[in-house]
């Protein structure tokens, strides 16, 4: 029988519990306390605290797949790799084993026949050569050649190092493993990644985390060295499965089917391109929505909205004029529901904000496909008037599309493409950040992910949202939750459920709570527990699912056990309270439907 992607999902969790490592389930899409980015890029983003040093409470040996989204490449998402959200395999040593495992597993996993099975002769590897900051890695290179893999490339540190994500940090050589894509025939002798990469498919990354890169520019040996391995399913079940495109294999195929059903189409040269984006942006919607991410102007929530829209106005050009994306939105819950527990417990709000969107966006795209057309026919006439061809949509006319019909410059720039025409882009943007503040329109420039600050102050500020949301509970009532978060060394800003306008005489409640609880200079107490315990001692936390079965547990309690605070993390916190400075709430105001937002500071 085929192997497709839940088998594979399968298989690789299986062979890392024989090899002792405890399964973690997957984070939310939407990181946490990382003000460097708006999603989970790679499997190791939501490890960066036990990366760095603080102790998981399952152990060192850890594996998941991980839900990710990147849209550097939105405009590539149609080709036969490219995604929005993917799902990465991962294993990871927090300072436990190294290269020699890592490198032994990796082979065993891709050829052994209880697992993948992979021909051993159609894999070539690729190590880190060398420069000034490090040697040659000739241990990963030995190590390759004792599993009997001779097709080894020695590669720059632009293709075989990672990191560090910041100026400073860990980072380290990597080893990438590859294979041969064409599926009746054989490398020959001389074809190596090196010389020949067209023929190579990159599907793992052994990273090892070996060296911490100073502040003078120094690369020095880490005191915790760690291991961070990633393979994209989707990649791996396209290349296992010897689909055309990912859009073939078992990933996306039921879920084309769907759309095809759906808008009376047929899957084929004419609407390959508009039939993939609307797969892969369904999926990516599907789960923001189900991490709690709304459609808004702002942050994760544009991106959201650009997505959903980008998706409707692909069935427009296929020819649909009715709202289509509710039935290809229950196919992606149902393929995902038994493997994320966020989908399928928040199934029914997938639907109805995906709902209320696309009815909102369809209302409109008429009048702003008329306009743009207006637009079309005016240059039309300028040709004929002077001879002169119109090859670029000036910056103000693309400001007036926005500006006036609410017209996103997204679209214009979609639109125009397929007219064979240009946008001035970098006048609408400087008009645009004249015109609004703080401009979103290229939101995606924040996409370039890194670890998190671990400084004291964010790491005071952290603890203060706990503190923070421990007195808008208090005060505002216990449908109060957690919906996001972003901490720089400035300030916080968190996001919370609540429907309404939160009263100033509130607000300076929850900050004289918080306040309160700094000047009592609190010890703040650690607990590894079960999760099912934290649960029923009714533990403060948001995103359950994303946590394993043991969970940390903060508990703000001052001596005589009045308590502030005790909420499951797995972020560093302060020891004592006594170290926060005064907390100051700044503003309070909408974030997206039912979701509040605030911003505070902390003040000598």
């Amino acid at each position: 029988m085929q192997i497709n992607s839940n088998d594979i999902r399968h298989k690789f969790l299986e062979f890392f519990k024989t090899k002792n490592h405890a399964i973690i389930p997957s984070a939310s899409v939407v990181p946490e306390n990382d003000p460097t980015v708006l999603f989970n890029t790679a499997g190791m983003q939501p490890l960066v605290p036990y990366l760095l040093g603080e102790t998981h409470p399952l152990g060192k040996r850890l594996a998941n797949y991980q839900k990710c989204i990147r849209t550097g490449d939105i405009d590539d998402v149609w080709d036969n790799t490219h995604l929005t959200f993917f799902e990465m395999l991962g294993n990871w040593s927090l300072g436990d084993y190294f290269k020699a495992e890592s490198i032994a597993w990796s082979y065993e996993f891709l050829t052994s026949k209880d697992w993948l099975g992979i021909d051993p002769r159609k894999i070539a590897v690729t190590v880190f050569e060398w420069d000034k900051d490090a040697p040659k890695d000739e241990e990963s290179a030995e190590l390759w050649r004792a599993q009997g893999v001779t097709n080894i490339s020695y590669l720059a540190k632009e293709d075989n190092w990672w990191g560090p994500a910041g100026l400073t940090g860990p980072c380290g050589p990597d080893t990438e493993i590859f294979y041969w894509v064409w599926k009746e025939e054989f490398p020959t002798v001389w074809s190596t990644v090196g010389n020949d990469d067209k023929n190579w498919m990159e599907i793992w990354n052994n990273v090892f985390m070996e060296y911490i890169k100073t502040a003078e520019w120094t690369f020095e040996k880490a005191a915790q060295q760690n291991v961070d391995t990633g393979m994209g399913l989707e990649r791996i079940t396209r290349t296992l499965t010897w689909t055309p495109s990912v859009y073939e294999s078992d990933v996306f195929a039921d879920i084309i089917a769907e759309i095809e059903k759906t808008l009376w189409v047929t899957y084929n040269d004419d609407t390959r391109k508009s039939i993939r984006i609307i797969a892969d942006h369904s999926r990516t919607a599907t789960m923001m929505l189900s991490d709690g991410i709304r459609p808004s102007n702002v942050d994760q929530g544009y991106i959201l909205r650009r997505l959903i829209r980008r998706a409707v106005r692909e069935g427009y050009k296929l020819g649909t004029s009715w709202a289509f994306m509710t039935p290809i939105i229950w196919k992606v819950i149902e393929k995902f529901e038994e493997i994320y527990e966020s989908v399928k417990i928040n199934k029914l709000e997938i639907i109805t904000a995906l709902e209320k969107e696309e009815k909102q966006f369809s209302s409109t795209l008429e009048n702003w496909l008329k306009e743009f057309d207006k637009l079309m026919f005016g240059f039309k006439i300028a040709f004929e008037r002077t001879g002169q061809i119109v090859d670029t949509i000036s910056w103000d006319k693309a400001f007036k599309l926005y500006d006036t019909y609410g017209f996103p410059i997204e679209m214009t720039v979609e639109l125009a493409t397929e007219k064979g025409l240009k946008v001035d882009t970098d006048g609408f943007n400087d008009a645009f950040k004249k015109h609004q503040e703080l401009s979103r329109a290229w939101a995606e420039q924040k996409f370039k992910w890194g670890l998190a600050d671990d400084s004291e102050i964010v790491t005071a500020l952290h603890s203060a949202t706990h503190l923070m949301l421990a007195g808008l509970r208090k005060y505002l009532g216990e449908h109060v939750h957690q919906a996001g978060s972003n901490i720089t060394a400035e300030r916080l800003r968190f996001d919370f459920t609540n429907d309404g306008k939160v009263d100033a005489e509130i607000l300076k409640k929850v900050e004289d709570f918080v306040n309160e609880a700094i000047s009592k200079d609190i010890l703040v107490d650690l607990k590894n527990m079960p999760k099912d315990e934290a649960k029923a001692a009714w533990v403060e936390g948001s995103f359950w699912e994303k946590y394993p079965d043991t969970v940390k547990v903060y508990t703000f309690a001052d001596k005589e056990w009045n308590v502030y605070s005790k909420e499951l993390c797995g972020w560093p916190h302060v020891e004592r309270t006594g170290t926060i400075w005064k907390f100051k709430i700044q503003k309070e105001e909408a974030s997206s439907s039912g979701v509040r937002r605030i911003k505070a500071v902390l003040e000598k």
